[in-house]
């Protein structure tokens, strides 16, 4: 079979990996010209370590990836205080067998690339048409001068994002949610950053209307920063739009004078609105079928997003693996059977957070952060950390 995977995120690039090694024929089809490093920091769970894993990437993860000894550690907005913490390392290891990692997202990008022939992503491809039959699927790509070309497949796979051109064909399109948030995203020398963020932890100030996170990357040489506030006026959804220093300083100010040390170390910030969208009724139509945030697109608070794409590349492989021309639509819906129901758990549960990480000083908070307090907040991850998509497919 040829499989066409629309989007060259880390979801589009692990399915390809994953379908070649399958000895399936697959290819990515890219709308950038090229694909350079966007984003920033990304937390890399053990349910995403692990299928990197076995498909041999483990030790180049690690060359670049830092291992967390603390994660999810939560702290009081105005003086730092503990609420609640992760140990991770070994006894992460013990539960779930490998670390917790943060890394920056272009350098798991670079990866995935290199383990990748050349030829398996075509960059300067915009979707154009996408039409299929009994038979196969049709698509029409436009390159930057304008010149089409069309490609026939026999399985089209959209992992082209939250603004999909491939959901279309599968559910009636609707808006994105707005959630009325924005995230500000700022990168940091280490050698300027306060010491509370150098350490190997994932440090997440819950206060009134806004939280903030950091961790460091890049082997500690770089501090991650998000930073979610309100949006006010601001609708812009890029990774790529500035935003300015002072105004996010302007809302942390009040803040543990720890936080306003390590924003006045960042030289730039990034400014981007927050959106998502609910678990849609279904991911495959025919010969067609979404993937990672096309199919699921969630708020970034769980840190989950690139992660469920993965375990969505790991299911529609095993599904594919023995399909053949005639059968692969059969086997889409398999993988929407196994994938849509925990992938819309996680979608629900990321938008949750917007409220608990937000609430005003009083009851619902204090009642918050005794949860926090009185959890055993790994073993509790075990449903998330612990999950194994090849045995939920036996399931």
């Amino acid at each position: 079979m040829k499989i066409a995977i629309v989007g060259g995120g880390l979801g589009g690039l692990a399915t390809a990996l994953l379908l070649r090694q399958a000895g399936l024929e697959a290819v990515v089809y890219e709308q950038a010209a090229e694909l350079r490093e966007v984003g920033a920091g990304i937390v890399v769970g053990p349910n995403m370590v692990r299928p990197l894993v076995k498909a041999g990437l483990g030790e180049r993860l690690a060359s670049f990836a830092v291992p967390l000894e603390t994660a999810w550690e939560f702290r009081r907005w105005e003086d730092g205080r503990v609420l609640s913490s992760q140990p991770m390392g070994e006894e992460c290891r013990r539960l779930y067998g490998t670390d917790c990692y943060v890394a920056h997202r272009a350098d798991l990008l670079d990866m995935l690339l290199e383990a990748l022939p050349a030829d398996a992503v075509r960059t300067d491809r915009r979707l154009e048409l996408l039409q299929q039959d009994r038979e196969e699927t049709e698509l029409v790509f436009t390159d930057s001068g304008g010149v089409k070309t069309t490609v026939l497949a026999d399985v089209v796979i959209g992992a082209d994002g939250i603004h999909s051109a491939v959901r279309p064909m599968v559910v009636d399109e609707e808006p994105p949610r707005f959630s009325g948030l924005c995230a500000y995203r700022c990168l940091v020398d280490a050698e300027r950053a306060p010491e509370l963020a150098l350490r190997r932890a994932q440090t997440l100030w819950l206060g009134p209307g806004r939280h903030f996170v950091h961790y460091p990357i890049r082997d500690k040489k770089l501090i991650n920063i998000v930073a979610i506030v309100p949006a006010g006026e601001w609708r812009v959804e890029s990774w790529t739009a500035d935003g300015r220093i002072e105004d996010l300083a302007r809302e942390f100010e009040t803040w543990d004078p720890r936080l306003g040390r390590l924003i006045a170390a960042a030289t730039e910030t990034k400014r981007w609105a927050l959106y998502d969208r609910a678990p849609l009724e279904h991911w495959t139509s025919g010969r067609v079928a979404l993937l990672g945030d096309a199919a699921h697109s969630m708020l970034p608070f769980f840190g989950q997003g690139a992660a469920q794409a993965v375990e969505d590349a790991v299911v529609l492989t095993s599904c594919l693996r023995d399909a053949s021309r005639e059968t692969a639509a059969k086997a889409l819906v398999r993988y929407e059977e196994i994938r849509r129901p925990r992938a819309s758990r996680v979608q629900l549960m990321s938008r949750g957070r917007e409220v608990q990480n937000h609430l005003p000083d009083g009851p619902a908070q204090l009642e918050r952060d005794a949860a926090l307090a009185g959890g055993d907040p790994l073993r509790q991850s075990s449903w998330l950390y612990g999950h194994d998509p090849e045995t939920a497919m036996a399931g």
